[in-house]
C-alpha cells in the first residue's frame, strides 16, 4: 500500500521574513559600527580636537555617537 506524505506543519517550514536568521556579515558590521563610533570619540578627545576632522570641532562627538547609534539600532534586528 502506497503511503502519501502529509503536508508539513507550519513550524517546519523554512524561516522567512522577520524570523529569518541574519546573514553572516550582520554581526561584524553591527559591532564594527559600535566600535568605530567609540574610536571616533576617543580619537577626538585624545587628540584634543585636532583629529579626526579638526574643522568640525565638537560636532565630532555627535558624529561618533551617530555612528555608534547605527550599530545599536542594528541590535534590534539581530536574531
Amino acid at each position: 500500500m502506497a503511503r502519501t506524505k502529509s503536508p508539513k506543519p507550519a513550524s517546519a517550514e523554512p524561516a522567512s521574513g522577520e524570523e529569518a536568521p541574519n546573514p553572516v556579515w550582520f554581526k561584524p558590521v553591527m559591532f564594527g559600527f559600535m566600535l568605530l563610533g567609540l574610536a571616533w570619540i576617543i580619537v577626538f578627545y585624545v587628540s584634543q580636537g585636532k583629529l579626526p576632522v579638526a574643522e568640525l570641532g565638537s560636532w565630532n562627538i555627535l558624529i561618533g555617537f551617530g555612528i555608534a547609534f547605527i550599530g545599536f539600532l542594528m541590535t534590534t534586528r539581530w536574531r
